[in-house]
């Protein structure tokens, strides 16, 4: 972990030394958290309930989406990107020959502290939303379980793009549509087809980190959801996993 804090400050630092790149982050940061939410407002000035969810309710899947966005922003997706590429070009090698486990290596090697923007934007509608729907401390527990939850299943789903990158050259277009389909999380569940919710639950967990949470704060939670929640999350990490070590055992490297 001493390896991890290590990398993660140096990569803050770096980042930090072009400071007019993240100011511009920030900023179009800031707009695109303000487009993600304009439309709950629109939608919700001409209808009181949408999909059997509040107006709260909806802000609080708002808001949990941009908290998930932006841990995936900052977090996840600089890895994603200098992994594919590690894997392209053989730099992977350099990184397997060192004493730490080599998934944890390659996912704390780069921060994006821009990408970090949607983070308060989206902890503070979370709190105004649990706060205006009377969230006990039980709700609150079993929303952080959920969200803790949905957040390691997304992980998982990006470190299995990544291990596609052993197989085809590029993964783009993989990329990019993950993030399409996540883009669905930021409305609550109901408002989709039963086939789009198993698609954003059991495929590209993203309810689980939204909706699921969300619900949670209403006070709309069982001990089977939050068993589910686990189950998903235990699927796509020790699936990612698994994948990522048989990946590795056929590793030859780039000029292999």
């Amino acid at each position: 972990m001493l390896v991890v804090g290590a990398l993660a400050r140096l990569s803050v630092s770096t980042a930090l030394a072009y400071r007019a790149d993240v100011a511009f982050d920030l900023g179009s940061g800031v707009l695109k958290a303000l487009g993600r939410v304009a439309p709950l407002f629109a939608i919700f000035g001409a209808a009181e309930v949408v999909g059997g969810w509040t107006f709260d309710g909806a802000m609080a899947v708002m808001g949990l989406f941009l908290v998930v966005m932006g841990i995936q922003g900052a977090f996840v997706e600089p890895n994603l990107g200098a992994a594919v590429e590690g894997i392209r070009s053989g730099t992977l090698d350099l990184w397997l020959m060192l004493p730490v486990d080599a998934q944890l290596l390659v996912s704390a090697r780069r921060v994006a502290p821009g990408a970090l923007v949607d983070l308060p934007v989206g902890v503070a509608m979370v709190a105004m939303s649990a706060v205006a729907m009377g969230s006990g401390v039980g709700d609150v527990l079993a929303a952080t379980w959920l969200l803790a939850c949905g957040t390691a299943a997304l992980y998982g789903v990006w470190w299995l793009a990544i291990c596609t990158s052993f197989v085809f050259v590029r993964v783009d277009n993989l990329r990019f549509l993950i993030w399409s389909i996540a883009d669905g999380g930021r409305w609550p569940s109901d408002v989709f087809h039963p086939a789009a919710r198993v698609l954003l639950t059991w495929v590209v967990p993203i309810l689980v980190a939204t909706s699921w949470p969300a619900a949670a704060l209403a006070g709309d939670w069982t001990l089977g959801t939050l068993g589910a929640g686990g189950v998903v999350a235990v699927l796509f990490l020790g699936g990612s996993r698994w994948v990522w070590l048989r990946s590795l055992a056929s590793y030859t490297s780039a000029g292999g």
